[in-house]
């Protein structure tokens, strides 16, 4: 056996732990360029700190879904500025923009040019900048990963800036700060984790590190989300499911993920539509496809007993079988009102792009079987 477990410098997780930045960041730099979100929320707060411990700032807010040009335009002004700090503090659009800010400061030429799949794919080979990431939703973990996803709106694709180098000096996680997401958000974002401990558990490429996470993160998810859905100030459930975000944000770093973000990142590319809303929609479907899949070709194979797992955890029957987990998370998708694809008017010729770029993408590489293009049609047309 081997394997690699890399996870950001430091974990600072708990109630009211957001105050604790201005002295974690301190030790790191003296020019903070802040990466906030539309709203610009926290930032008020986060450079009144900063500027006490000695810390000037500079503020970079996120419109929406980090795009290659954004992150570009982020570089030159943190550059201008005489940035040697990036702080984020959002969710995983922010955080990943602030990520490949710090990646890109110090580096030669675009971010495209360092981009995979679509890109040049070059290393990061110069230092990158100290990055704290602070998450303000339980949802796709990027404060413990290493990579950034971008929106290339030019190929229609979202892709990732990935470096082990990317990994945050600092990842606060506060669950304080995730109250006041909306119940819409709370479920985008709530799926988008639960897919990130669904998919590395039943990856090729797992290991005991991330088993061990994707288990306490599954049954974490599946007692809190719809919790947390319905009362977004239910302290425990919010909690839990800052937990089960930062334990797939772990997982999926060591471990790949699989079908839903392999198509899950072209879709978004394609129709812009929230990253979570579309994991949520294909989930159930993918796991039933892998499941068929396995069962008519490796029906002995560890992902398939591991699907069982999951569906035990998920519904707490310890006789339940595969599929019942997939009846599971088709009546959570219902309960969180999660919207269908709606991409029919696509054509054959739409859907047939919408795969080729899903088999090409990095997530699909960890998904335990390979599927079909026609499994991965049927996928898109059943979500739809």
């Amino acid at each position: 056996m081997k394997f690699e477990f890399a996870a950001a410098g430091r974990v600072v997780f708990g109630w009211g732990t957001f105050e604790q930045v201005p002295a974690l960041a301190k030790e790191f730099g003296r020019a903070a360029m802040l990466v906030l979100g539309r709203s610009g929320r926290h930032g008020d707060a986060l450079a009144t700190g900063l500027e006490a411990v000695g810390i000037r700032t500079v503020r970079f807010q996120v419109g929406g879904e980090p795009a290659v040009a954004m992150v570009d335009e982020a570089v030159a002004r943190a550059r201008s500025e005489g940035c040697n700090l990036v702080i984020a503090v959002g969710g995983g659009s922010v955080i990943d923009a602030g990520k490949a800010v710090a990646g890109m400061v110090n580096q030669s030429g675009t971010v495209l040019d360092h981009l995979e799949v679509v890109g040049g794919g070059k290393p990061l080979d110069a230092p990158v900048l100290p990055f704290l990431a602070v998450a303000t939703t339980a949802g796709t973990g990027a404060e413990v990963t290493r990579n950034a996803v971008l929106d290339v709106p030019e190929h229609k694709v979202k892709v990732s800036l990935r470096s082990v180098h990317l990994l945050p000096r600092v990842a606060v996680v506060d669950p304080e700060l995730t109250l006041s997401t909306p119940p819409e958000i709370t479920a985008y974002t709530g799926m988008d984790a639960l897919t990130q401990l669904i998919e590395p558990f039943v990856s090729h490429a797992a290991n005991p590190l991330t088993d061990g996470l994707c288990r306490e993160g599954i049954g974490l998810a599946a007692r809190s989300l719809a919790a947390a859905y319905r009362d977004g100030r239910n302290r425990p459930a919010r909690e839990n499911m800052a937990v089960a975000a930062l334990f797939g944000g772990l997982a999926l770093a060591n471990a790949k993920l699989g079908a839903v973000h392999g198509l899950a990142g072209v879709l978004g590319g394609a129709f812009g539509r929230p990253h979570g809303a579309i994991c949520a929609r294909l989930l159930p479907f993918v796991m039933d496809a892998n499941i068929q899949t396995l069962e008519k070709e490796r029906a002995d194979d560890r992902a398939l007993i591991r699907y069982t797992e999951v569906a035990r955890i998920l519904t707490g029957d310890p006789k339940a079988d595969a599929r019942e987990g997939v009846a599971w998370v088709q009546t959570l998708c219902e309960e969180l009102k999660i919207p269908p694809l709606a991409i029919g008017s696509l054509g054959s010729a739409g859907s047939a792009a919408i795969i080729a770029g899903a088999q090409r993408a990095s997530s699909m590489q960890g998904n335990p079987v390979k599927l079909t293009d026609g499994r991965l049609l049927e996928i898109l047309e059943r979500a739809d």
